[in-house]
């Protein structure tokens, strides 16, 4: 059980340590990417690295990831593993991965979250995000849009459509890295002890990026 236990959270580990590369990559380029003021009022980000595009089936996707909610006193939670499965995302040509970032923008998308299990353009409305140095640009539907959603491949960020996926907690990978009976509000409300290193640094990466 030791081993079990010491081997998923290893691969949760790289998970973590795969969403932090993504949120350094797109920082990288602020002009092209998402507008800062964006992230520094989220009320949630989601980061999905390597959504693979399934071959057999149709508009099939899938990729893992992590959330991490702000928390009563503006600082981010610890994260939460999570899935995003389904949907029909906009992959370039001859790409078959890609980069997928959630940007929640108000408390009802938290909050069902927390719940576990939601659909994308159903149980919250997601529209594809503004890209540059500030949300401007952002046009009359996206900012109705309780959620904004990105994708990233060949380094290039945009936004994109992602009606009908579900996002939904990865309660094994949780317990895996947390304890046993760890629930999704239990990990955004804090107080967990023996966190990983790489889980906390996407916790601080977030706080890094966002500081006003």
């Amino acid at each position: 059980m030791t081993t079990l236990s010491a081997q998923a959270g290893e691969e949760e580990n790289k998970r973590a340590e795969n969403a932090v590369r993504v949120l350094k990559e797109i920082m990288m380029a602020p002009d092209k990417a998402i507008p800062k003021d964006l992230l520094q009022n989220a009320h949630a980000i989601a980061v999905i690295p390597d959504v693979i595009k399934a071959g057999l089936v149709v508009g099939g996707r899938h990729g893992d990831g992590l959330i991490s909610v702000k928390t009563r006193d503006g600082t981010w939670s610890n994260p939460s593993f999570i899935a995003l499965t389904g949907g029909s995302i906009g992959f370039q040509a001859g790409v078959s991965s890609t980069d997928v970032v959630l940007v929640f923008r108000t408390q009802r998308g938290v909050d069902s979250i927390v719940h576990g299990k939601f659909t994308l353009g159903v149980d919250a409305s997601v529209a594809a995000g503004p890209v540059g140095r500030t949300a401007n640009a952002a046009t009359d539907a996206q900012l109705r849009a309780e959620i904004y959603s990105y994708s990233r491949a060949r380094g290039l960020f945009a936004g994109v459509a992602l009606d009908g996926s579900v996002l939904s907690i990865d309660n094994t990978a949780n317990q895996a890295v947390y304890g046993e009976g760890i629930t999704p509000r239990r990990v955004f409300e804090g107080g967990l002890s023996n966190v990983p290193d790489a889980v906390v640094d996407f916790r601080d990466r977030l706080e890094e990026y966002t500081a006003r």
